[in-house]
């Protein structure tokens, strides 16, 4: 007799799985953008669990109080300048095109006004390493250059919390309660380390499968694991 598969485990929406959104503090990132600039206070940083930088709660005119990645280095009663004319310092918002070369940024936007996707996490930044009158291209984390649209918003600086990642975990529950914090699944196993009533590659007998690890994008719950719908397999020559 078999069983879910974790992926139908999870998707099925219980509690063993559900996020813990409601200890959020909010969704982070830019306010709407103005022609003219707008500068805000910051009233307080705060730790949230679903996220890996603190956060800036930021007080703009007319009492909008935004969310925030909070650059290294930035302290309550600050000032925070948003525009196309503001300065080029550090924890300020401006167009990637008002940007000089070389400068650190991070809380990218990806597209005008989604209030910044890219280069988020704690101690993250990227570097803007070409401009030209139509792109703007960027160095990210992964060393991986991508190419942006000049109106597109980052803030200025570096994000506050590097060196996270350099404290070891040390005990695999201490790993469990900082996944489970932020809705991450952990621990992940592989299919062929499984059992085969657990997993379609499962199975002691061999690791080398009798089938195909590519499916359809139509198969069937139970056997869509694997490669799903690959247009391709292998290295790439």
């Amino acid at each position: 007799m078999g069983k879910n598969l974790t992926v139908q485990k999870r998707g099925k929406g219980s509690t063993s799985y559900a996020s813990p959104s409601f200890k959020f503090r909010g969704s982070a990132g830019f306010p709407q953008a103005y022609p003219e600039n707008r500068i805000g206070k910051i009233i307080d940083i705060i730790d949230c669990r679903g996220h890996t930088a603190p956060l800036l709660k930021v007080e703009f005119p007319g009492r909008e109080e935004i969310l925030m990645q909070a650059p290294d280095g930035i302290k309550v009663a600050d000032e925070i300048v948003m525009g196309a004319e503001a300065p080029c310092v550090r924890g300020n918002i401006l167009p990637l095109g008002r940007i000089p070369e070389g400068t650190q940024i991070f809380n990218i936007e990806g597209a005008p006004g989604d209030g910044g996707k890219f280069v988020r996490a704690g101690g993250a930044l990227a570097r803007i390493t070409a401009k030209f009158p139509n792109k703007i291209t960027i160095m990210l984390p992964s060393k991986k250059e991508r190419d942006f649209d000049p109106a597109c918003r980052a803030m200025v600086g570096e994000v506050a919390g590097a060196g996270r990642t350099e404290k070891p975990f040390l005990k695999a529950g201490y790993h469990h309660f900082a996944m489970k914090a932020r809705n991450k699944y952990y621990p992940i196993v592989s299919g062929t380390s499984k059992n085969s009533v657990s997993h379609p590659f499962g199975g002691r007998s061999t690791n080398a499968k009798g089938h195909a690890t590519t499916v359809s994008r139509d198969a069937p719950p139970g056997r869509k694991v694997g490669k799903i719908a690959a247009s391709r397999t292998g290295m790439k020559r």
